[in-house]
C-alpha cells in the first residue's frame, strides 16, 4: 500500500468525519482539532458514542478504544455506578455555589488511599494543581526557583514547557535535570529551589522513560535535606496501577502530589493534596503577607465530586487496577511474541498504559517497563512512523493515542487484546511493505 493509498482507504471509510474535520477547521485554529494531541493526518474520526472498552464514530466505524478519555476512564466508558451517580446529581443541581456534602466524602477516600494526603484542595484539573504546588511551595519557601526532570510532562503553562520550546511562553526561573542523584543534590544544594517537581512512573504517561524506584526512594531525604518541598505529578498516575497511586507502590510520601483525570471519574477536576504544614498556608487565620489564595467556579463542584465518589469507592478495591494490569501484561506479553517472530523494529512496555516503540531494538530490557533502547527521539516523539501507525491501526478498528500509547482499562477484554495483537500485526506488515517502518 503507497502512502497516498493509506490515506485514500481511510477517507474512503471515514467520509463523514472528513465532512466534519472540514467544519471544524473553520471554528478551531488547530487544524480542526480542539487539542494538540488530536492533531493527525488526515484527519482523527468524530466519536458519536462509547460504551466499556468501545466506541463509535460518525461512519459507524466500531473501535476497540485505548484513549481512554487521555488516561481518565480506569472503569471503561459510561460504567454504570459513575453515570447513576451523575444523572441523581444532574437532578439535584449542577452547582450550589456552596459547601456541600460531597466534597467531604470525595476528600475522605482519597485521603484512606493517598500517603501524601494530610490535606486535600481541589481544582478544575490537574495542571492548575500543578501549578498550586508552586505557589504553595514558594510561599513556604520564601525561594523561587523551580526544579524539574528533563522529559517530565506538567501541562502546557510556561513553567512546564518542554523544548522545542513553544511559541510566547516565558521560561524563567526553571532548571531540568536527568535522572541523576548527583545532579540533583548538586542543584539542590545551591538552597535557591522552591520546589522539585517529579511526573509519577517517569517521562509521558506513566513512564515513557521509566523511573527508577530506587532514585524515587531516594528523593525525599534530599529535598528534606536541603529545605526543597518535593511534589509528585501524579496526574496520569493516580489510583491507576494503585489505589494509593504511584506514591503507595513505591512506597514513599511526598511533601505534595497532584490528581486529575481518575479521581474525577472521568469528569474535567482535579486534587492537590499534602503536608498539613504547607496547605495551611489556605487559612484564613493566615497573616495576609503568608497567606495563599485559592478560588475557582467549578472547584468540587456537585457534578465532578458525584463521579469521583462513585468512580474511587470502585477503585478503592484494587480490583480495577488488577484487572488492567493483567490485560496491560497480556498484551506487552503478546504483542513482543509478534514482534520477535516477525522481526518488526518495534517494542511494547510499561505498566497499565502500554508504550510503542518504534525503531532499532538496541537492547532486549531486563523487566517489562523500560524501552529497548536511550534513542530518545524514538521513544518520546510523536513520528512520522507513529502518525502512521496510528491511521493504519484506525483502519483495522483500534483507537490510540497517536499510536503511542495503548491505555489499558478494567473493562477491556482478552478478544480485544487478541485483536489488537492482529492489528498490530497487520499494520506493521504493511508499513514494513511501505517502506515507513
Amino acid at each position: 500500500m503507497s502512502n497516498d493509498r493509506l490515506f485514500e482507504a481511510y477517507r474512503e471509510t471515514h467520509p463523514k468525519s472528513a465532512s466534519f474535520h472540514e467544519q471544524a477547521k473553520q471554528y478551531f485554529a488547530g487544524d480542526g482539532a480542539t487539542a494538540h494531541t488530536r492533531m493527525i493526518k488526515p484527519y482523527g474520526p468524530f466519536i458519536t458514542h462509547a460504551l466499556g472498552s468501545k466506541k463509535w464514530d460518525v461512519d459507524g466505524n466500531e473501535y476497540v478504544d485505548y484513549t481512554m478519555g487521555h488516561g481518565a476512564l480506569l472503569l471503561g466508558h459510561s460504567h454504570p455506578a459513575v453515570v447513576s451517580a451523575i444523572q441523581e446529581q444532574a437532578a439535584k443541581g449542577l452547582h450550589y455555589g456552596d459547601n456541600h456534602e460531597l466534597e467531604i466524602r470525595w476528600a475522605e477516600l482519597i485521603a484512606g488511599m493517598v500517603p501524601a494526603a494530610e490535606r486535600i484542595e481541589f481544582f478544575s484539573c490537574g495542571q492548575e494543581a500543578n501549578l498550586m504546588a508552586i505557589r504553595l511551595s514558594r510561599a513556604f519557601t520564601g525561594r523561587r526557583k523551580i526544579l524539574r526532570f528533563v522529559e517530565n510532562f506538567h501541562g502546557w503553562a510556561d513553567q512546564f514547557s518542554l523544548p522545542p520550546m513553544t511559541a510566547g511562553a516565558v521560561f524563567d526561573d526553571v532548571t531540568m535535570i536527568p535522572y541523576d542523584l548527583e545532579v540533583a543534590e548538586k542543584e539542590l544544594a545551591k538552597n535557591e529551589y522552591a520546589i522539585l517537581m517529579t511526573e509519577g512512573g517517569g517521562a509521558h504517561m506513566a513512564g515513557q522513560i521509566p523511573l527508577d524506584e530506587a532514585f524515587v526512594r531516594a528523593l525525599p531525604g534530599l529535598t528534606s535535606k536541603y529545605g526543597t518541598i518535593w511534589h509528585m505529578d501524579e496526574v496520569v498516575t493516580g489510583f491507576r496501577d494503585h489505589p494509593g497511586g504511584y506514591q503507595a507502590m513505591v512506597g514513599v510520601k511526598p511533601d505534595l502530589a497532584s490528581f486529575g483525570k481518575i479521581v474525577t471519574g472521568g469528569l474535567a477536576g482535579g486534587a492537590l493534596a499534602g503536608r498539613a504544614d504547607i496547605l495551611h498556608a489556605f487559612s484564613a487565620d493566615m497573616p495576609d503577607e503568608k497567606r495563599v489564595k485559592h478560588s475557582g467556579t467549578w472547584n468540587a463542584n456537585p457534578l465532578t465530586c458525584s463521579a469521583g465518589v462513585a468512580c474511587l469507592n470502585i477503585v478503592k478495591t484494587g480490583e480495577p487496577q488488577k484487572r488492567a494490569n493483567e490485560l496491560a501484561d497480556a498484551l506487552k506479553r503478546k504483542g513482543r511474541q509478534m514482534i520477535k517472530e516477525n522481526g518488526f523494529n518495534a517494542w511494547l512496555y510499561g505498566r497499565s498504559i502500554v508504550h510503542t516503540y518504534l525503531g532499532p531494538v538496541d537492547f532486549e530490557p531486563d523487566d517489562d517497563i523500560s524501552p529497548p533502547s536511550q534513542n530518545t527521539q524514538n521513544i518520546l516523539g510523536k513520528t512520522p512512523a507513529k502518525e502512521r501507525l496510528c491511521i493504519h491501526l484506525l483502519q483495522q478498528g483500534i483507537s490510540t493515542l497517536g499510536a503511542r500509547y495503548f491505555v489499558l482499562s478494567a473493562v477491556h477484554t482478552e478478544e480485544d487484546i487478541d485483536k489488537t495483537v492482529n492489528a498490530l500485526e497487520a499494520s506493521l506488515a504493511a508499513m514494513r511493505e511501505e517502506g515507513t517502518l
